[in-house]
């Protein structure tokens, strides 16, 4: 049960980032920097969605 917790804590935090990373990506389109930070940002968000299932 615990490990099913910690899974699912750890999916919705990166499920979070990738998300909130792709919506200030797009309302910042005009800017490369703040561009290439919030796709580093959903990068890492979907790393912890995916991996976390495959890791542990």
């Amino acid at each position: 049960m615990k490990e099913w917790l910690i899974f699912i804590l750890f999916f919705l935090v990166g499920l979070g980032m990738l998300c909130t990373g792709l919506v200030y990506m797009y309302k910042e389109k005009n800017d490369p920097e703040s561009i290439k930070i919030y796709g580093i940002i959903s990068i890492v968000g979907a790393i912890i969605a995916i991996l976390k299932k495959f890791v542990f």
